[in-house]
């Protein structure tokens, strides 16, 4: 039985990477940014808008969708999230009109992102003891930060052999079929079970089970939730654009720093899993809020010279993805910590719309400020590295987990 029991909780978990995996178009963003720019003629803060609006989406859908999690199973769930995901790629491969792109990449895209992101690490965590929490969580959500490993060479591919549209109609129904048949892995532990422990001073079960309402009523939600939103809004600035910051040194090559970000972008997701599991989330939480804010103002004069070596544009921006993909394991660590699994789902949820908000508010900052400064990324790495030095700063008032006797 103990077995039996193990094996499935790595099978959900890798199958939860695996839906993670397809769901990374997100994050390449920046390269069909460009061939938008060529192709439909899009000019300023247009160009962001379809990404920005899908994470604002994706997050606020978490909240409903961790909500079905919680009620019919992650099963059920992801394999909606797949459909919407497929219906807004098709979609948007009809046309280039600005407001169905809108809709269908901002939107159902977004819809569809939240119904299976929300479903792959709550199963998977139920599976494993506490003392393990940051890592499994790191390795489900590795898969959407290294997405961009596979979908940067495949999209610069698509996009040379095939017009845009082709490009997103071939993307979208291998992505459905992908989560379609990933999502039949997902499964909760059978009523009462319990993860074998194991001899570790490092996290122990803690807190019991909270409702959304109760979360809400604590002003560590708050804190956490402001925090979320420096921390996944300052990263995602970059990562919206990194391709076009690559491309002044790198040329057609640019969509190798995209590439490279991702390896960032997972690593730092185990990692700082890893890393929470022993010295605690919230050290970790702010040592990795200073680390990327200190990258924010060592990128200033690397991306303003047209000069600089391309390896050291890719080394920067691999740091930057390394420290933000930490985010997205400490916090739903945090949230299992704090309020329990019984709800996770909705109040993770709740806390994820932190990561929408900050991606459309700081990602279309970031394209207003750049077109202000004619194409310059210096005010915008400014305003990044200010964000977070106050992220950080806050972690000290976050109050640590009651632990059970």
């Amino acid at each position: 039985m103990e077995n039996t029991s193990k094996n499935h909780g790595w099978l959900v978990a890798f199958a939860g990477l695996g839906i993670n995996l397809a769901l990374g178009v997100l994050y390449t963003w920046s390269m069909f940014k460009t061939a938008i720019e060529k192709d439909f003629g899009w000019q300023g803060n247009q160009l962001n808008d379809p990404y920005a609006l899908c994470c604002l989406v994706f997050a606020f859908t978490m909240i409903l969708a961790g909500k079905c999690q919680d009620k019919i199973g992650p099963r059920i769930t992801a394999s909606l999230g797949g459909l919407f995901v497929g219906a807004g790629m098709v979609l948007i491969s009809t046309t280039n009109n600005y407001g169905t792109w809108l809709l269908g990449f901002g939107v159902l895209v977004g819809i569809g992102t939240g119904f299976c992101y929300s479903s792959t690490t709550p199963p998977a965590l139920k599976w494993f003891p506490p003392v393990k929490t940051g890592l499994i969580a790191g390795i489900v959500v590795a898969g959407f930060g290294l997405a961009p490993i596979y979908l940067a060479p495949l999209s610069k591919y698509l996009l040379g052999h095939y017009d845009l549209q082709k490009s997103m109609l071939i993307l979208g129904v291998a992505f459905t079929a992908v989560i379609l048949v990933l999502s039949q892995l997902l499964k909760n532990p059978p009523a009462g079970f319990v993860a074998a422990s194991q001899n570790t001073s490092a996290a122990k079960p803690v807190v019991a089970n909270s409702t959304p309402t109760e979360m809400l009523r604590s002003p560590t939600f708050y804190i956490l939730w402001l925090v979320y939103f420096i921390g996944a809004g300052a990263g995602l600035m970059v990562i919206g654009s990194v391709s076009g910051m690559a491309k002044k040194s790198m040329g057609t090559a640019a969509f190798i720093a995209v590439a490279v970000l991702a390896i960032g972008n997972a690593g730092g997701r185990i990692i700082a899993g890893i890393l929470s599991d022993k010295i605690g989330r919230r050290w970790t939480l702010m040592l990795m809020l200073l680390l990327q804010a200190a990258l924010m103002f060592i990128a200033i004069p690397v991306t303003a010279n047209p000069g600089t070596a391309p390896a050291l544009i890719v080394l920067v921006a691999t740091f930057i993805g390394f420290n933000y993909g930490a985010n997205l394991a400490l916090f739903p660590s945090l949230a299992k910590d704090f309020w329990g699994l019984k709800s996770f789902g909705v109040n993770y949820g709740l806390l994820f719309t932190a990561w929408g908000v900050g991606g459309f508010v700081l990602s279309r900052l970031q394209q207003m400020l750049t077109v202000a400064d004619g194409g310059s990324f210096r005010t915008s790495f400014i305003v990044a590295g200010a964000f977070l030095l106050g992220g950080a700063a806050l972690t000290l008032f976050i109050r640590p987990p009651v632990k059970n006797p």
